[in-house]
């Protein structure tokens, strides 16, 4: 059977050993996203923002239970849906009852089905999916199940957000969709065109067009046809180094009208688009690091900057599914049997420590939040990301988006 790939096993042996000479168990969460190749860098932050999360969050506040600690167990899925089945198994051979994903919706959904698959076939074994990044809508739609729940605002619930603003701007007559070529990309563009053509139906979408997941190494062709097109604006769903290489590449073939993106920020892509980012550069996000909403989330990020000088708080949903995880084992009165602990989350209603309001839907288990429109700045920004002095401030909000909005879930509960 093929080895697990491990980070951050200093802090993991730490928290293992300290669980141990309290007489308490270890709760472990099985982290599932890519440690290597070209997104790398996006799996590693978030895995690191996980670490700290139950570090801060759980385990130096006593733990749940009787004093039981969080336990993150780093797996490389290499951004492979095949190998994130590999690695699930792996996961639940060691005992591993919570599995936590975000990268990739193609590898959710991957892991939604098999997760499903094996609660069904081994109801004395199962786990549950916490999906803290992953927005393909048919994961909370047609695909939804009482196993999974997803921590982000869906595709379509940020879409609607960002397309608010580009209808809003009279100056936009010409919009470039452009996106990865797998599930998430899809959805992204389709959502684009169902929101301006019920918005603005008087935009033309001059291009629409999907591109292979990390394998482009020069955006230049794309670049050259986006700027033929003559776009007043840019949506795109890309993540990691395809957004990088995108991005540079229009800005450096003259574009200067406004780039609007899911994913535009931190993991070096602050550093590498810097000055020509500002004016351009918008994203769709929930979680507000500029201006801090209070001292406690000022604190957080301080803190975590000093134990990891290079990382960023770039996914603030990460703290979510922990506190929200913690709450529903404590609630739950177990962390072995998933089936209370996913009872406890359904439903939840929690107050994050960014300050806002969230609710885990009952009926197709997805998050409900407020959601953000942020701009690219050097602006007084308090907290940048990359170490550059650029990093995201709140142009506009949209408080808990797509609160009442349908699904086409019908949920099969135990």
């Amino acid at each position: 059977m093929r080895t697990t790939t491990l980070l951050g096993l200093t802090t993991a042996l730490t928290l293992a050993a300290s669980a141990f000479a309290a007489g308490a168990d270890t709760i472990k969460i099985a982290f599932i996203d890519p440690l290597s190749g070209p997104f790398a860098g996006t799996g590693t932050n978030g895995l690191h923002q996980y670490e700290f999360a139950a570090e801060e969050l759980v385990n130096k506040q006593g733990g749940v239970l009787d004093g039981d600690m969080f336990e993150i167990v780093a797996f490389d899925n290499k951004i492979s849906p095949k190998e994130s089945l590999i690695q699930l198994q792996v996961a639940i051979d060691q005992g591993i009852r919570y599995i936590a994903q975000g990268n990739s919706s193609g590898v959710a959904n991957a892991l939604t089905e098999a997760i499903s698959k094996h609660n069904r076939r081994n109801p004395d074994d199962r786990v549950l999916f916490l999906n803290y990044s992953a927005v393909d809508p048919a994961l909370t739609n047609d695909k939804c199940n009482f196993w999974h729940f997803r921590f982000d605002a869906n595709a379509d619930i940020k879409m609607d957000a960002l397309t608010d603003v580009i209808a809003a701007d009279d100056n936009i007559e010409k919009v470039y969709v452009i996106g990865q070529d797998y599930s998430f990309g899809k959805a992204v563009a389709a959502a684009a065109v169902r929101f301006l053509g019920e918005k603005r139906p008087d935009i033309e979408i001059v291009g629409n067009e999907l591109h292979p997941i990390g394998k482009v190494k020069d955006f230049t062709p794309y670049a050259r046809k986006i700027m033929a097109s003559d776009a007043d604006a840019i949506i795109t769903g890309n993540w990691g180094a395809d957004m990088v290489g995108l991005g540079r590449s229009v800005l450096e073939n003259g574009y200067t009208g406004p780039l609007y993106t899911y994913y535009a920020a931190a993991d070096g892509i602050t550093a590498a688009f810097g000055d020509a980012g500002v004016g351009s550069l918008k994203l769709v996000a929930e979680g507000q690091i500029n201006p801090p909403v209070n001292d406690r989330a000022a604190a957080y990020y301080e803190a975590f900057k000093a134990k990891y000088p290079d990382g960023n708080i770039s996914q603030a949903r990460i703290t979510n599914v922990i506190e929200m995880l913690a709450k529903a084992i404590n609630e739950a009165g177990t962390a072995d049997d998933v089936v209370p602990v996913a009872y406890a989350l359904a439903g939840m209603e929690h107050e994050s420590l960014w300050g806002t309001q969230l609710k885990m839907r009952e009926s197709d288990h997805q998050i409900i939040q407020d959601v953000h429109i942020h701009a690219h700045t050097n602006d007084g920004v308090t907290f940048d990301y990359d170490n550059s002095g650029f990093g995201l401030k709140v142009d506009s909000t949209v408080t808990m988006a797509a609160a009442d909005s349908p699904t086409t879930c019908k949920m099969r509960r135990p």
